[in-house]
C-alpha cells in the first residue's frame, strides 16, 4: 500500500505529464497561428462566428466543428466534422481555437505530445520537478544531513557488534581455562544449600495420636458404647488427647462419622443402639459409639 507522501507525488507527476501535454497542444497551435494571446488558448465569444470551424472540447476531447447558429438557449449549435453529428457548444470556453489545424494535424500533435509525456520522455523543467519528488530508492540517503546521521548510526552499529563480539570472546576463554577460586566457590555454596536444606527438613518421628486414636483407646479400655462428649472427658483427663478447641466433642463426633462414611465396613468405629426406659417405654439414645469387633478384641 502507497503511503500518502508516495501518493501525493504520484498525483504530482500525473499533473505536470497532463500540463505538458496541453502545453504541446498550444505551441502547436502558436506554430500555425491559431491562438492570438499567449497566456490562453480559450476563444472570447466575439471571436466566434456562425458559419466559421474551431477546434472545440467535446465529450471531454478536441474536435474539429463548425459553428452553425446561435443556439437560443445560450451557446451555440454545431457540427462535429468527423462524426458529421450535431453537437452543442455552450460557451465560449470549450473552443480552444479558431480553425486552421485539421484533423490530421490535430492527431499529429497529439502523438508528439504522448512520445515526449506519455512514454516518460518530459520537458527540461518537468524532469527536474519529478526528479526532485521522486523518493530516493530505498536505503539510500536523500540529503547530505540524512546521510550524516546515518553514517553515525552505522558506525555506533559497527562499534556496538565489536564490543560484543570481543565479550563473547573473553567469556569463551574464561569458561575453558579452569579457575580454581571460581570452583571452590561452587563447592562451597553447594554445600550450604545442602546443610540449609538439611537443618529445615523435619525430623520423622513418632506421630503424636489424633482424637481418633485417643478415642479408640478410651473405648478399648471402658469396653462400652459411649458417647463423644464422654470419650474427650476421658481422653483429655488421662491424657491420651489434647485440644484447644471450644466444643471437641463436636471435632469428635465429625471425626468419627467422617471415617465411617469414607472407610465403610473397614471403619473402627460402629454406632451402637443404646436403649433407656423412660416412663415405661424403651427409647432408642443417639450419638453413641462403640468399636468394632476386630478392634475390641485388640485389647483382650
Amino acid at each position: 500500500m502507497l503511503t500518502l507522501k508516495q501518493r501525493q507525488e504520484r498525483v504530482a507527476r500525473r499533473a505536470a505529464r497532463i500540463a505538458a501535454k496541453h502545453e504541446a497542444i498550444r505551441q502547436a497551435a502558436r506554430n500555425h497561428g491559431e491562438v492570438q494571446s499567449e497566456g490562453s488558448t480559450v476563444m472570447k465569444k466575439n471571436e466566434v462566428k456562425v458559419g466559421g470551424q474551431c477546434i472545440a472540447k467535446v465529450s471531454g476531447k478536441l474536435a474539429h466543428v463548425r459553428i452553425d447558429r446561435e443556439n437560443p438557449h445560450g451557446g451555440w449549435d454545431a457540427t462535429n466534422l468527423a462524426t458529421k453529428k450535431s453537437v452543442r457548444i455552450k460557451s465560449a470556453q470549450r473552443l480552444r481555437a479558431k480553425a486552421g489545424l485539421s484533423k490530421t494535424e490535430v492527431q499529429a500533435a497529439k502523438v508528439v505530445v504522448a512520445a515526449q509525456v506519455g512514454t516518460g520522455a518530459k520537458p527540461a523543467a518537468e524532469s527536474a520537478k519529478d526528479a526532485k519528488a521522486a523518493p530516493a530508492a530505498k536505503g539510500e540517503a536523500t540529503n547530505p544531513l540524512e546521510a550524516h546521521y546515518r553514517g553515525q548510526k552505522d558506525a555506533a552499529k559497527a562499534e556496538k557488534a565489536a564490543k560484543v563480539a570481543a565479550l563473547r570472546k573473553e567469556v569463551a576463554e574464561r569458561v575453558a581455562k579452569p579457575d580454581p577460586e571460581l570452583d571452590a566457590a561452587v563447592k562451597a555454596a553447594d554445600a550450604d544449600r545442602r546443610a540449609k536444606k538439611a537443618k529445615a527438613a523435619k525430623p520423622k518421628g513418632e506421630r503424636k495420636p489424633g482424637c481418633l486414636d485417643a478415642t479408640v483407646r478410651v473405648l478399648q479400655e471402658v469396653g462400652k458404647p459411649m458417647r463423644c462428649d464422654e470419650i474427650v472427658k476421658v481422653a483429655l483427663a488421662k491424657g491420651y488427647w489434647q485440644t484447644k478447641g471450644a466444643t471437641p466433642g463436636a471435632t469428635l463426633y465429625a471425626a468419627v462419622l467422617r471415617e465411617c462414611a469414607a472407610k465403610g465396613a473397614k471403619a473402627r468405629f460402629r454406632r451402637a443402639d443404646v436403649k433407656e426406659t423412660r416412663d415405661g417405654k424403651a427409647v432408642t439414645l443417639r450419638g453413641y459409639f462403640t468399636l468394632a469387633d476386630e478392634h475390641a478384641k485388640k485389647n483382650q
